[in-house]
């Protein structure tokens, strides 16, 4: 599948967890980074896990548009900056998860970027 027929359509999130992505923008030059709208319905969760790349340092900027009404906590082992609505870190050497969503819908904008090394 092309990545043009991704752009502005649901599809299911990476780890097969509940929650949906929307693909809003992507380049690989000059440098790769794709931009992502999520969307964490009741129930869905991430399991704890790191996002490996090839080469390079990955880094993830995710902005909270909506928390949940309960759950949907975003849980980092070691961010590089975090508050309430903003989280940038790196999650190919940081393990990373939501809890699980308990109650309402949680939104965000995720962007990601790999720099070379």
């Amino acid at each position: 599948m092309s990545i043009l027929s991704k752009l502005f359509r649901w599809d299911r999130g990476r780890q097969q967890s509940g929650y949906d992505k929307m693909l809003l923008c992507v380049a690989i030059w000059p440098i790769k980074f794709d931009l992502y709208f999520l969307k964490f319905p009741q129930g869905s969760e991430i399991a704890p896990h790191i996002d490996k790349v090839e080469s390079g340092k990955h880094y993830r900027l995710n902005i909270v548009l909506k928390n949940a009404d309960e759950g949907g906590e975003f849980i980092c082992e070691n961010p590089i900056f975090e508050t309430s609505r903003i989280k940038l870190f790196r999650p190919d050497i940081c393990e990373h998860q939501v809890s699980k969503i308990e109650k309402g819908t949680r939104y965000l904008v995720s962007i990601g970027w790999v720099k070379n090394t």
